[in-house]
């Protein structure tokens, strides 16, 4: 008998707290959620990049890293995937357009289940709805209601911004990353002095275009930038990825797109560099406001019951054109475009040697080398099934289960994942039934396990419907259909070629048919328009 009262004590001792949750004296933990715009695989120092990112890497060297996590490859669509824990086409989007709405007659956000499960909810930053986050689950928001184009220095049309629901003017000195990394820290010392747990998502628009910086941000990257191109840059990456153990010694780097010439023969390297160094700028924003909130998290002693993530929304983007351009993004020396900010201030239309991007009144991007760059070491951009596309960086750290620092795993996971991760550590259930609404069914799985040391139960496929392609992943391998070719598949064993050097289409036919077969059973269900029986 005293041996096996020993044995109890000993598995209770050793069980994480989230097991434990039906002892309601134990708090259930606190989460906070960051995420980046067009943040690409390896811009941030943990996953080989050389922009200085040393909050976000903390998380890296006190949690884990994931190396195979998935995003819808545009913003929108990502977005409601993680907000729901459904695919986006389940949510109303079609997947293959940025912003369209969500049908909420069929889902409901993890800010609704966790508001009713008693979590204080709050968020920042990029709501793409056409109501209010407070209206989905929401105890507090800040940030623009983005319906159009953005600027990181004042309101622009479509954009109003509000504080809960109040519609506030900008500030003089006004810059956006800065605007909502202030406001989640406020937040989030407001939660910190209630009794209750909370979340806190953090959307940041930041380094999505347009190139907007502040000035002295900008000049502490520009001689890196300067010294050297992307043909260095994307090697230098791709060999730190290799030494940290994120990719395997046997993968290649992906080529690089033939309309992308060597740095050394770019007649343009000023004007590169520049464009190179105002994106650093913006992401170096974001780990800044990361910093400030896991300053604020240990200073009231919450850093062991908190869970902290930080991803990306899509792969980098490529938009921005290769040379110089009098024009872009609809504005153009032609154009009226006094009408869009709302001071009436005009955009200097295009980019150059002559008009380097930064400014308030400049509108560019940063284009597709250094896209490429971003990506490494995967093909392909934002918009595309490539693994460069739908691929994210995730970095975990929760000190109350993921024990071990530096911890890397190659499980697969999707942001569909993160609902029922929140729901299993909240101790929550998810709905049948809410305020008259009949959610479907979660298509993720929780995360816990992974964060364990665990092997979870694998999706038996994750399925994509782009703008450029459509897609299937099952175990290993991946089938990719490009728009443009509808009936020329193409495959890759993601497990030997992560990089999608070798399409093994033409010597695998039969792994093709059947999953191009599993695609469409998955574009049916995802498309489905009614609730399964019973629902």
């Amino acid at each position: 008998m005293l041996q096996r009262i020993i044995y109890i004590i000993l598995v209770l001792t050793f069980l994480p707290n989230s097991v434990l949750r039906a002892d309601k004296s134990v708090s259930p933990p606190n989460i906070i959620l960051v995420m980046a715009d067009d943040l690409g695989w390896s811009d941030i120092g943990c996953y080989g990049g050389e922009i200085d990112t040393p909050h976000i890497d903390s998380l890296a060297r006190d949690g884990m890293r994931f190396t195979q996590f998935y995003n819808n490859a545009i913003c929108g669509p990502t977005r409601a995937s993680l907000l729901t824990g459904l695919y986006c086409q389940q949510t109303g989007h079609r997947g293959d357009h940025w912003n369209e709405p969500k049908d909420f007659s069929r889902c409901v956000t993890f800010g609704e289940v966790l508001q009713q499960a008693g979590y204080r909810t709050m968020m920042v930053g990029k709501w793409q709805g056409r109501d209010s986050a407070l209206d989905r689950g929401f105890d507090h928001f800040f940030g623009p209601m983005c319906q159009g184009k953005i600027s990181y220095f004042h309101e622009v049309k479509q954009n109003p911004y509000y504080y809960d629901r109040e519609r506030i003017n900008l500030p003089e000195n006004f810059y956006l990353t800065d605007a909502l990394n202030d406001h989640a820290v406020r937040f989030l010392k407001g939660a910190l002095s209630e009794q209750q747990p909370f979340l806190l998502y953090v959307a940041h628009i930041a380094p999505h275009w347009p190139l907007h910086a502040r000035e002295a941000e900008i000049d502490r990257y520009r001689e890196l930038y300067q010294k050297q191109g992307w043909n260095q840059f994307r090697s230098q990456r791709f060999q730190t990825q290799r030494q940290m153990g994120l990719i395997p010694k046997t993968w290649q780097l992906a080529p690089r797109s033939p309309l992308i010439q060597d740095w050394e023969k770019d007649p343009f390297q000023a004007w590169q560099a520049e464009r190179m160094a105002v994106y650093a700028a913006q992401v170096k924003s974001i780990d800044r406001g990361l910093g400030q909130l896991l300053q604020t998290l240990k200073a009231a002693g919450a850093e062991k019951n908190t869970l902290v993530l930080f991803l990306s929304d899509n792969g980098a983007a490529p938009d921005g054109g290769l040379t110089p351009s009098q024009s872009g993004f609809g504005f153009s020396a032609q154009s009226r475009n006094q009408m869009w900010r709302k001071d009436g201030v005009l955009i200097k239309p295009g980019s150059g040697p002559n008009h380097l991007p930064g400014p308030a009144d400049t509108f560019a991007a940063y284009g597709l080398a250094w896209a490429t760059t971003s990506n490494t070491p995967f093909r392909g951009t934002k918009l595309e099934g490539y693994e460069g596309g739908i691929r994210t960086p995730l970095i975990v750290r929760w000190p109350e289960v993921i024990q071990q620092g530096g911890t890397i795993t190659r499980q697969p996971g999707h942001v569909i994942d993160f609902m029922p991760t929140f729901l299993e550590i909240a101790g929550a259930d998810y709905p049948q039934e809410f305020k008259g609404r009949h959610p479907l069914p979660v298509e993720g799985k929780s995360l816990v396990p992974v964060f364990r040391g665990e092997q979870r139960e694998a999706h038996e496929v994750l399925g994509w419907d782009l703008p450029r392609h459509q897609a299937i992943r099952a175990g290993n391998w991946k089938a990719i259909l490009p728009r443009k070719q509808p009936d020329k598949w193409q495959l890759y064993n993601l497990k030997k070629d992560g990089t999608e050097t070798t399409d093994l289409a033409a010597t695998h036919p039969d792994r093709v048919k059947t999953m191009s077969q599993q695609f469409q059973v998955w574009y049916k269900h995802v498309h489905s328009k009614s609730n399964p029986p019973g629902r």
